[in-house]
């Protein structure tokens, strides 16, 4: 690893033009690729790869009824309503024929309404309202429904009418939309201005402090344009633009930062410009690598799921951390070779001179030493207070956001309500129910009887409808849902069909049951989730626990880090649900109050919170280690290891929680939960954790802390902090490259 990282960085720095040129034809080549290949390669749909009770459903009622009915066809439901009459009035009627037939004239394909079909279950129960169904055909997308939704609101605009529209394709553009408008105001208005003025304070200079932030620019772009080609062959989500940029800020400044930062520091202790690019190579650059390696075999946890979703995200994750990790290994000392100390340019007063060739924080000193003299106590309090934290997590229970979490200002959400308002127990998305067997028997008959009795005690149920394919040997039962298809309420009641209505109506008939539709699919979808997470949970650790015992040579080390990361993730679940869920503060941070959290939202957090606070953990045990094997001192090194790295760790936690706050700051709820989330357990990482547990800890057990077992000795030796020379020259680094 030192021979890899010290090679690629003196080749770049003795080339950088090369290098440079290189990037730059990488970069507009990428750019290319994102312009052409890379809205195609976002198309995938959100949905489970494994074989569940809805997938079944579905595979059975296709191969019983190849010839689909004109209501399957149907996603989209316009809800028009008469402010001052009923459906019966002629003006109203004709308002609602025309638009059928704009919207047939826009690309449906399929329209069906109470007027051309008599049927009575599209008008409300006080008549003064009616359904449109609405279907798109099979080549449907977020684009084909736009045109309708103009429609029906240039209708809605109408005087004495109401009219909305709502269903699949409508709430996809608009959560579609949304994640733009988030990525757009939250990251680059927030995240990416904040982690800049971070990095100018972190710096003291203003061309160090863009340096990183520049990187992560050509990370991320290199990266869309990988995106955009593996989309090619794995359709991903359009979700993975949102977590690719915010990684790509995160751990592109972080990488620089704590490359450009060694360089500094040993320019500023006397090495040559070349030397010192080396230097930072054999050691800083070293536990970059190490520490990337680490985070995207952390995001491979979340590609074992089966879950289109986490696998888009995990992707976009894993993509942009390599090219983080080449630009910061090649392109980073090639343009520190052309700046040299020119990096040092258009210095901040007081902070300036507080940042170049700063050693150990006095501040971070003094609260370690402070700890290190009453390290039981310290830790007693500090674990104390994270495990309080954590509590509230015993109550998670996981959801999914549907139209019901929009803000009102969006069309689906809107529909929604109307649709809610006016047919309380009707939607475009029923419960599908597949019996499969003899069920022209009077047992299934009797059965099926039950089963519609059963539902029709259940307001949210509205009347079900059975058809018995030609064979007669499956039955569909359509059951009309109320509400928010995938909302609490919802998946209570289908659950509640599940383990009880239909074991009930069903024992003792020799038939096959499986519950399918938009309902089903999600229950099916929490449940792998939560399945899936304790599975995440032991890979994720294992890895981790091997990765640390071969980097520090130490099974306590390496057993420390792990128990300190899941009291930064239980203290961040905890702190999730007190806050979206209890609904404690979620006012003061413009928040949503949800039912759950976001069923990918806890399997996310800790698969992103171990890869990242790796990055920490790598970076101070490994100057503490550095320390440590020159003096044998194993306080002097925690005490010089935490207070040397305090600034940096605490600058790039800041730029991390300022990336992921602009998340937070968005109206989709589920990046509000993920961003919060991953905020708040780097808060707690950086500064409970680093400058509490840590030093405690290693000042408890001291040379326990380097622990390793005789018959681990064959473990590889890789020196992740590095094996410093003396500097060939000392003298003041003052002049300019």
């Amino acid at each position: 690893m030192n021979t890899l990282t010290e090679r690629a960085a003196r080749v770049s720095s003795r080339h950088p033009w090369r290098v440079l040129l290189i990037w730059v034809v990488v970069v507009v080549a990428a750019v290319g690729t994102i312009g052409t290949l890379l809205e195609s390669a976002l198309e995938g749909d959100i949905a489970i790869t494994s074989d569940v009770e809805s997938k079944r459903a579905e595979k059975l009622l296709a191969e019983g009824f190849p010839a689909p009915r004109p209501e399957e066809d149907v996603t989209e439901v316009v809800v028009v309503r008469s402010q001052r009459g009923t459906v019966d009035g002629a003006a109203f009627e004709q308002s609602v024929q025309r638009l059928a037939s704009e919207l047939r004239t826009a690309g449906a394909t399929n329209v069906i309404s109470f007027y051309a079909s008599g049927n009575e279950r599209l008008v409300s129960a006080d008549r003064d309202a009616t359904q449109l169904l609405v279907g798109l055909g099979p080549e449907a997308d977020e684009e084909a429904v736009k045109p309708l939704v103009a429609l029906v609101q240039a209708l809605d605009e109408k005087p004495g009418i109401d009219a909305a529209m709502t269903g699949e394709w409508t709430a996809d553009a608009d959560f579609g939309q949304l994640s733009q408008d988030d990525l757009r105001t939250g990251e680059l208005f927030f995240g990416g201005p904040a982690a800049l003025v971070i990095l100018l304070l972190v710096f003291g200079a203003v061309v160090a402090g863009l340096m990183p932030l520049l990187l992560a620019i050509v990370a991320i772009v290199v990266a869309l344009a990988l995106t955009a080609l593996v989309g090619q062959q794995f359709p991903l989500s359009v979700f993975t633009v949102n977590m690719l940029t915010g990684m790509g800020l995160a751990l592109g400044i972080d990488y620089s930062l704590f490359i450009l930062s060694r360089f500094r520091e040993e320019r500023a202790g006397g090495r040559e410009k070349l030397d010192a690019i080396a230097a930072a190579a054999s050691t800083a650059s070293r536990a970059v690598l190490f520490s990337g390696i680490a985070f995207v075999l952390a995001m491979t946890g979340m590609l074992l799921v089966p879950s289109t979703i986490l696998r888009s995200l995990a992707a976009g994750a894993i993509l942009v951390a390599a090219v983080s990790i080449v630009a910061a290994l090649t392109l980073l000392p090639a343009v520190l070779s052309l700046l040299g100390d020119r990096v040092n340019a258009l210095r901040i007063p007081y902070f300036g001179r507080a940042a170049v060739g700063a050693s150990e924080s006095p501040f971070w000193s003094r609260i370690v030493r402070g700890v290190m003299r009453r390290p039981a106590l310290s830790l007693a309090l500090a674990a104390g207070l994270l495990v309080a934290a954590a509590l509230p997590a015993l109550t998670l229970a996981v959801g999914s956001a549907g139209p019901s979490t929009l803000p009102d200002r969006f069309a689906s959400k809107q529909g929604f309500l109307l649709l809610n308002e006016e047919f309380p127990s009707g939607g475009v998305e029923p419960v599908e129910i597949a019996v499969s067997g003899d069920v022209g028997s009077s047992e299934a008959k009797t059965a099926i009887d039950k089963l519609e009795a059963e539902a029709d005690r259940q307001p949210i149920f509205g009347e079900p409808a059975v058809a018995t394919n030609e064979a007669g040997d499956l039955a569909r039962i359509t059951l009309p849902i109320g509400g928010d298809s995938i909302g609490e309420q919802a998946t209570t009641a289908v659950r509640n069909l599940r383990a009880d209505v239909v074991p009930k109506a069903f024992a003792g008939v020799n038939a096959e049951v499986a519950v399918g539709g938009a309902t089903a699919e999600e229950i099916d979808y929490h449940d792998t989730m939560s399945s899936w997470l304790p599975l995440v949970f032991v890979f994720v650790l294992g890895l981790s626990f091997i990765l640390l015992t071969i980097a520090f040579r130490s099974i306590v080390v390496a057993a420390k880090a792990i128990v300190m990361n899941l009291l930064s993730v239980g203290a961040a679940y905890g702190l999730l649900v007190l806050v979206f869920v209890e609904g404690v503060g979620n006012e003061l941070f413009g928040f949503e109050q949800a039912d759950s959290v976001e069923a990918w939202v806890p399997l996310f957090l800790f698969s992103v919170l171990f890869g990242l606070s790796m990055d920490y953990q790598v970076f101070l045990l490994s100057r503490i280690r550095e320390r440590y094997s020159r003096t044998g001192d194993n306080d002097a090194a925690v005490a010089f290891g935490v207070g040397s790295t305090a600034r940096l760790i605490t600058g790039a936690a800041l730029i991390i929680i300022a990336v992921f706050w602009g998340f937070a700051m968005g109206d989709l709820i589920m990046f509000q939960q993920m961003g919060f989330g991953v905020a708040i357990a780097l808060l707690i990482d950086a500064t409970i954790v680093r400058s509490v547990l840590v030093p405690a800890t290693m000042k408890l057990l001291g040379k326990r802390n380097w622990y390793l077992p005789s018959w681990l000795r064959w473990l590889p030796d890789v020196h992740v902090e590095g094996t410093e020379e003396p500097p060939r020259e000392v003298r003041p680094a003052t002049g300019p490259g």
